[in-house]
């Protein structure tokens, strides 16, 4: 195992590990997209429904 925790496998290639780390920040960018697109949408509904009363 490495100082950051990861393994040294044979036949795991740089680019892969460049790939799976690439993969792993679209997935954290694409969670922190939806969460800010979620809490726009509330707002939005919340300012909708404040309008109509």
């Amino acid at each position: 195992m490495n100082k950051d925790g990861s393994e040294n496998k044979p036949g795991v290639s740089l680019k892969s590990k460049a790939a799976a780390a690439r993969e792993e920040r679209l997935k954290t960018a694409l969670r922190a997209n939806l969460q800010r697109r979620k809490g726009q949408s509330r707002v939005r509904k919340d300012d909708d429904q404040s309008k109509q009363s």
